[in-house]
């Protein structure tokens, strides 16, 4: 007895065993239908429904513009796989129903329903176009006919692809716009043979736009789509935005593009299943279409901050703290968002108090390609340091953009922020030089005996009374006075904030100058004329005590005018920040022009200072 109860609790073990490790997955019902996209008039396809489980009574809908030809025919499927010794299950059937359509037009199938464990579930609504027949097939099926065969002879001897069964088109989005706003170009494949294999691609530049890319599915299912009174299998092989960065007509230039197709070579053979064509592999080379866009420029009312946005934006101000010490730090933060040319928005100005410790601003962005433009945020961050206690105030913020809405400027703006300044820590931000000092000890207490004419003294000389005696104290004077003066001077100098930013203007700016060689050397173009416009504007702004909210180029030319700068020099750096801001954005600029703006940029920074020097000196 003993041992058949053994026996029994073992087999009721490792029932649980075995249904605790099989498990079937409880996922939800899903009951999903698929069609073709676009289908021919006359052509059949295939209704397929697709059920995660077992169910009955599937009720199909009355399916208008369509002919049922058969169906459904059911398979089911059963997948098992084990993780971390636990195993799953999944199966799905699948109802399959054969179409045929009656008529071109755009028809929508309703839902279909099927019952599982006592519950009814509908599947997913499906649009179908039906396009209509090829005009040549339509109108003359023997004449095509006959074409085959002709084209068939003739193809004997060798098999070509010609230009109506495959080529590309390049499509834009719309060919009237603003300066930059952003538009998509479209690189789609027709075609209506089998494609075999792609060869040299060489996509057009786009000399004068900014451009992104967006992302194209890698495995992408060809679509149906009718072009010229034919029918072709398509696929998209690019899509581009671009923002053009000039006004006027642009052009952008015809690509080229290899691809290999399987053709009918005009020959057959006999096999079991009859005669059969012999296929063969062509290499086509194709050609995109040029294509001319018009670009309006933008209005010439452009408020003072327009920061060169142009699109559907919106503005989030926040502060870090309106009430803290001196020498802490205060944090603004502006995030932008909305979609556009976000990439080339320029920083709104902030007006800090004038003793205030401005740092440059931190730009995170986050951005998101779409055929609409740049979608996303971006986020700045402005810090400052008070230096002194008191009560401040950060104007309204403002930040312009074009609407591309209502063709018109809009502005948003910040609140003011109202700041209370406290006493902070005078020595949070003192430094103290430590200096170590080194006894030097003789150690020798036994002298040797010196050899040599020896050098005699007069016993009526003393040193009390002598030259030497009173040098003793008019030189230490003399350089105490010199040392209090000059600390006198360099006080004064340091309280100038205006003589010590101008007297570090060509440092600074050197400096900016190093990065950029380094972005040259990298061939980061993008950084390279980031940093060298920073080393301009930043140049120009201590050089002529001028803040950098405030600063334009005509204001320069009239401030260096008042320095007696050369109009010729003065040009130069004009010419200098407009190549920048154009080349930015221009994908054709090579290192030989990168190279020769920064060695520009050097020379005339260079001659600037000499010239400065020389009228110092005069």
């Amino acid at each position: 007895m003993k041992q058949k109860e053994n026996i029994h609790r073992l087999l009721l073990l490792l029932v649980v065993l075995l249904t605790g490790n099989i498990a079937m997955t409880d996922a939800q019902v899903t009951f999903k239908a698929s069609a073709p996209a676009s289908v021919v008039e006359g052509e059949q396809f295939r209704l397929s429904y697709v059920l995660n489980r077992e169910g009955r009574y599937l009720r199909l809908p009355d399916i208008p513009g369509f002919d049922l030809l058969f169906g459904p025919s059911t398979s089911t499927s059963y997948s098992q796989r084990t993780i971390n010794g636990k195993t799953t299950s999944e199966s799905s059937v699948t109802y399959t129903y054969i179409l045929m359509s009656k008529k071109a037009g755009t028809f929508t199938i309703p839902a279909a329903s099927i019952t599982v464990d006592g519950s009814n579930y509908e599947s997913n609504p499906l649009t179908i176009k039906v396009l209509p027949p090829d005009e040549a097939s339509a109108k003359a099926p023997a004449a095509a006919g006959n074409q085959a065969e002709e084209r068939a002879s003739s193809n004997s001897a060798t098999a070509t692809v010609s230009a109506r069964d495959a080529f590309i088109r390049a499509i834009v989005s719309k060919d009237n716009m603003y300066e930059q706003e952003g538009f998509t170009v479209t690189f789609r494949l027709y075609t209506t043979l089998n494609i075999v294999n792609f060869g040299k691609i060489q996509f057009p530049e786009f000399e004068g736009f900014m451009v992104e890319e967006v992302e194209v599915p890698v495995n992408q299912q060809l679509q149906m789509e009718r072009y010229n009174g034919r029918n072709y299998f398509t696929a998209d092989l690019r899509k581009t935005l671009l923002f053009p960065q000039r006004s006027g007509e642009m052009t952008i230039p015809a690509g080229s593009l290899e691809m290999v197709f399987s053709v009918p070579s005009g020959r057959k053979v006999s096999s079991f299943f009859g005669p059969q064509e012999v296929m063969v592999d062509v290499k086509k080379a194709m050609n995109t279409n040029p294509l001319t866009v018009n670009v309006k420029p933008l209005p010439s009312n452009r408020p003072a901050s327009y920061s060169n946005a142009v699109g559907a934006f919106s503005l989030k101000p926040a502060i870090s703290a309106t009430e803290t010490k001196a020498n802490e730090a205060i944090t603004l933060k502006l995030e932008i968002s909305g979609t556009g040319n976000l990439k080339l928005i320029r920083n709104p100005e902030v007006a800090f108090p004038g003793n205030f410790e401005v740092y440059d601003p931190a730009v995170d962005n986050s951005f998101n390609v779409t055929t609409n433009g740049l979608t996303g945020i971006r986020s700045i961050e402005y810090m400052a340091i008070p230096r002194y206690e008191g009560d401040y105030t950060i104007p309204p913020v403002e930040f312009s953009y074009f609407d591309l809405n209502t063709n018109s400027y809009k502005t948003l703006t910040t609140p003011e922020y109202r700041l209370q300044i406290a006493k902070g820590d005078p020595g949070s931000t003192a430094s103290r030089n430590y200096v170590n000092r080194q006894d030097v000890k003789v150690e020798q207490d036994i002298r040797f005996l010196k050899t040599g004419e020896p050098s005699y003294l007069s016993r009526s000389n003393f040193l009390a009374g002598s030259l030497n005696y009173w040098l003793w104290y008019i030189i230490p004077f003399l350089l105490l006075i010199i040392y209090y003066l000059f600390n006198r001077k360099q006080a004064r100098e340091n309280a100038n904030v205006a003589l010590m930013r101008n007297r570090k203007a060509n440092k600074m700016a050197i400096r900016r100058l190093k990065a950029a060689e380094k972005y040259l050397k990298e061939h980061n173009k993008e950084r390279f004329y980031d940093e060298v416009l920073r080393a301009l504007w930043g140049y120009f702004s201590d050089k002529l005590s001028i803040p950098l909210a405030e600063l334009s180029k005509n204001n320069i030319e009239s401030e260096l005018s008042g320095y007696g700068i050369s109009d010729e020099l003065a040009g130069r750096f004009i010419h200098i920040l407009d190549s920048c801001e154009f080349a930015r954005y221009a994908p054709a600029e090579s290192n030989a022009e990168m190279d020769q703006l920064y060695h520009d940029t050097v020379v005339a920074i260079g001659e600037m200072e000499n010239r400065l020097k020389k009228k110092h000196l005069l």
